[in-house]
């Protein structure tokens, strides 16, 4: 039986952030991936917005970590030239109901520390956008874009440096927590003895830790899937901003964003579905894309949204229920020594992954 100091479980952005403020911490570190490559699944599939922190309930980890993640990924990427760019965001009310919901908007940002939402006029926004319609809006000069793919690259580069390793095609199957260690089986047969687990499966970690023998179930919650389809716009972006509408149950709304090669796409809508492999974008609902788009951006052509791609968001709340906060549960809350379980990690996860590694590192290191 190899014996680790502590294994990540996971190679998205999110593990391999907190394997690496692990690592820089001094701790010896192991980030085993099931799939082939890191980063394949939802952290390859998202907006690779950088979230100023708007939305989310004064107090909660989402608000703390985002806001945290946030200045933290800014300051990384201009330091280590991971590809970004602070683009601002308009926040657009398009009937005068919503209107009125952009001053609450602004309000709950400020509990969370962000001070610098502009409310603005429908003439200032379309000065700004030219193409836009709307009633009103709020300018987000923080929000941001990120090569997600060139950032967890980087936070690999930085593992490896600190002496931290990473094994691909390394599905653990089944786990023993106790005797002051925890066993991790895998697929291939083997076995590892590890003084702390992370586990930040992403989509499986529900599952996984219900493979954890020791692990009371009671303090795994229940997965569920909402699959988010994007549509990617033919022809040349129409803003220099990215565009959401005022958010709508489940998500944020059909919204605008531009990569850092100019192309323009729109989405995520909410699906729910059964199952995290289903991933196949229907060109049918772009019809619906259409009607929602045009609220904003009346000049949409007809026939120029295209099928692009869609992501699946690890949530830990059903259809109907209030989103649920990041759910990250150390010792303290399950009563396992050295597991760390990262439940829920949906947006803004990719913001507050530096946040979250340093939140995890310090949890195991008071464990």
């Amino acid at each position: 039986m190899d014996e680790i100091d502590c294994a990540v479980i996971g190679g998205g952005v999110v593990g391999l952030a907190v394997a690496r403020a692990l690592a820089l911490a001094g701790r010896e570190v192991l980030v085993l991936e099931s799939e082939g490559a890191i980063g394949t699944g939802t952290s390859s599939r998202n907006s690779e917005v950088i979230h100023a922190g708007i939305y989310y309930p004064q107090g909660s980890l989402k608000a703390k970590l985002c806001v945290e993640g946030k200045q933290l990924l800014y300051a990384y990427a201009a330091e280590r030239g991971v590809p970004h760019q602070r683009c601002g965001k308009l926040i657009v009310a398009t009937s005068p109901e919503q209107a009125g919901q952009l001053e609450a908007i602004q309000q709950k940002a400020a509990a969370n520390g962000v001070d610098d939402l502009v409310l603005l006029t429908a003439q200032q926004a379309i000065a700004m956008e030219p193409q836009l319609h709307c009633v009103a809006a709020l300018h987000s000069p923080s929000t941001g874009i990120v090569d997600s793919h060139a950032l967890m690259l980087s936070l690999l580069g930085d593992l490896e440096n600190a002496g931290g390793m990473l094994a691909l095609k390394s599905p653990i199957t089944r786990a023993e927590c106790g005797d002051g260690a925890i066993v991790l089986a895998a697929e291939d047969g083997t076995v590892l003895r590890c003084r702390s687990v992370v586990n930040a499966a992403g989509l499986g970690a529900p599952a996984l830790a219900r493979r954890f023998e020791g692990l009371p179930p009671s303090s795994v919650p229940k997965e569920y899937f909402a699959k988010g389809n994007y549509f990617t716009l033919s022809g040349r972006a129409p803003f220099g901003r990215l565009v959401y509408p005022v958010p709508e149950p489940g998500g944020l709304g059909v919204h605008l964003t531009i990569d850092l090669g100019g192309q323009a796409k729109f989405g995520p809508d909410v699906q729910w579905v059964s199952s995290p492999g289903e991933l196949v974008v229907d060109p049918s609902r772009g019809e619906g894309f259409y009607s929602e788009v045009r609220k904003y951006w009346p000049a949409l052509p007809d026939g120029a949204l295209i099928p692009g791609y869609a992501g699946m968001r690890p949530k830990i709340s059903g259809p109907g229920e209030p989103a649920a906060d990041f759910m990250i549960d150390g010792p303290a809350s399950h009563g396992v020594p050295g597991l760390v379980n990262l439940f829920g990690i949906e947006s803004p996860g990719l913001t507050s992954s530096l946040a979250i590694g340093q939140y995890v590192a310090r949890l195991l290191a008071e464990a």
